[in-house]
């Protein structure tokens, strides 16, 4: 067998292919994890590769597709970035998310950016996300946007740019960590070559950040929930894994109630207060006194609870209008009108429909690009036009004109790819990032990675689990030195940001280590196998499809909600 047989059907890279370079060499950051691979040979590769299946579909990791639980695809080769380029992204994230937080609060405040005309008057009036309830709301810590998920691609350079933003219930960091602990069960020794940052702080970072956003408890350690739409809700497995390793309770809605603006679970012991409420379920069904009153989902009385300062929900009620994709087009500006500095990361390029002169140069070019609607998620309702047929884009166009505030176009993004095993052995497939940021009002903590999701079938853009989609491990390597940032000001200043890479946590190959940390914290509970609910059955299966359609986090079926994971 050649040293090469494994990596036989890869071929020379592109200039998009983050492991071989378009001359078939390989790329620097790549080299160690490359000659460990071929070590193990193809076929000890491919036995490993079944057992990390197998394990997912032990363990329960598993999303839900047209009603069918499935296991969530990992593939076995990692995609490495290098510590240099993640100190980079990472403040970029970071600073990302402060200035959305910025405009949340002012936008809920004073309006300053809508009186100064960074942000269109029209924009804000015509969002359904806006909810009027919240308006004047501060929280205690002043912090709406607590955890975020920010979608990158590179772009023909190799840097990366910023696709979207999710800063409503953003899922899939369980699939991180999940992805993480199989990778380190199944293939031990691909760790031992380069140091990798570890995962496993999630958890308590996330209750840490959860913790800090509480109403003043007299002293008392604040009581954190998760919320969950129910077991039979697609994203649950994640629901449950985060209440688990983070020691919390995981509640449904009628496990809550609101007593004299405050909520309580309900447990075999009685009322006990609730601080904090890290919601998965939508704001449309959190609250039946002020959104849609047929909910069975939310607390009746939540939103009174909240705006008497007595419990915080995370993320913040009426986030939506900062993940709404017009927003977006926006945000670079906002970096620069809050922060006082340059963007880190980019924005895809972007056409505004609701601009005349843009929306005529689209509806020449739709053959060419990418439409978008502004309210969509996981891919639903993206016409890719080179991929469109002519009936599809006629249709197309007169949906663009009849509605132009409700759509986006960019170009078509040509994702990178990493070789990735399929059935005829590694083959390069596109891939996407979504790193995951957790705001605490002190500071913004990127994890170290995210969720790299990569389009299984050939040429295919799309890298959703409903277009064949799986998922890779993403490892960030610890450098040997600090890593340098530097953030240019309006003031002709640089801000300067520098991560000493001795103070990051490494992968030490004990693949249970956030399970021990939540083990630390509330022994008693975080080795159950499965986390459930208080005293308060669960909805019936039936009773759920026929009530909500099986809603999921943000409020769409079942059938809808596969494309988000």
């Amino acid at each position: 067998m050649s040293d090469r047989s494994l990596f036989d059907g890869t071929g020379p890279g592109t200039d998009g292919d983050e492991m071989f370079a378009a001359d078939g060499g390989l790329r620097p950051t790549y080299a160690p994890l490359h000659d460990a691979l071929v070590q193990l040979g193809e076929e000890e590769f491919r036995t490993r590769s079944e057992s990390l299946a197998r394990s997912y579909l032990d363990q329960g990791v598993t999303f839900d597709y047209a009603g069918e639980e499935r296991p969530f695809p990992v593939d076995a080769i990692p995609r490495l970035i290098a510590a240099e380029e993640w100190a980079e992204v990472s403040e970029g994230i970071a600073q990302r998310v402060r200035a959305l937080e910025a405009f949340l609060e002012d936008l809920y405040t004073d309006s300053r950016a809508v009186a100064d005309g960074v942000i269109p008057r029209e924009l804000v009036d015509s969002s359904t996300y806006i909810v009027d309830a919240m308006r004047g709301y501060v929280p205690p810590n002043g912090v709406r946007l607590h955890i975020a998920g920010i979608d990158l691609v590179r772009d023909g350079s190799g840097g990366f740019r910023v696709l979207e933003d999710n800063v409503r219930t953003p899922s899939g960091v369980s699939y991180v960590l999940s992805n993480r602990r199989a990778m380190v069960q199944t293939f031990p020794e691909l760790f031992a070559h380069r140091p990798v940052r570890s995962v496993g702080e999630y958890p308590g970072r996330l209750l840490a950040a959860l913790r800090a956003a509480s109403p003043d408890v007299g002293g008392d350690e604040p009581t954190v929930v998760v919320l969950t739409p129910g077991r039979y809700n697609s994203a649950y497995f994640e629901h449950s894994l985060l209440a688990r390793t983070m020691g919390v309770e995981l509640v449904e809605a009628s496990d809550l109630v609101e007593r004299n603006n405050r909520v309580y679970m309900r447990t075999t012991a009685g009322l006990r207060r609730v601080d904090v409420i890290y919601k998965r379920t939508d704001d449309d069904f959190i609250d039946p006194e002020v959104f849609r009153p047929d909910s069975m989902l939310g607390v009746p009385g939540l939103v009174r609870a909240v705006l008497a300062g007595n419990v915080v929900v995370a993320n913040g009620i009426g986030n939506g209008i900062a993940d709404d994709k017009l927003t977006y087009t926006y945000v670079p500006d906002l970096v620069r009108y809050y922060l006082h500095e340059e963007p880190i990361l980019r924005n895809v390029d972007t056409w505004r429909l609701e601009e005349p002169e843009a929306r005529e140069e689209v509806l020449d070019r739709l053959a060419e690009l990418v439409v978008k609607p502004v309210d969509g998620s996981g891919g639903k309702g993206i016409v890719i036009g080179p991929a469109a047929s002519r009936d599809e884009l006629d249709e197309l166009r007169r949906r663009l004109q009849a509605d132009p505030r409700g759509w986006i176009a960019q170009p078509v993004v040509q994702l990178s790819t990493i070789p990735t095993l399929v059935e005829d052995g590694l083959r390069p497939r596109h891939v996407d990032l979504r790193p995951f940021a957790l705001n605490s009002g002190e500071d913004v903590w990127v994890l170290p990675g995210g969720l790299t999701r990569v389009a299984l079938p050939e040429g295919e853009m799309i890298v959703n689990s409903s277009r064949g989609g799986g998922s890779k491990d993403t490892w960030v390597l610890a450098g040997t030195r600090p890593s340098r940032v530097e953030v240019p000001t309006s003031a002709g200043t640089v801000r300067v940001v520098e991560e000493d890479a001795a103070d990051a946590p490494l992968e030490t190959g004990v693949d249970e280590s956030f399970v021990a940390d939540a083990a630390e914290r509330e022994p008693d509970r975080a080795l159950e196998p499965m986390p459930i609910t208080s005293a308060i059955p669960m909805l019936d299966a039936d009773d759920l499809a026929e009530e909500h359609e099986d809603r999921t986090d943000d409020g769409r079926t079942t059938e809808e909600a596969h494309d988000a994971q």
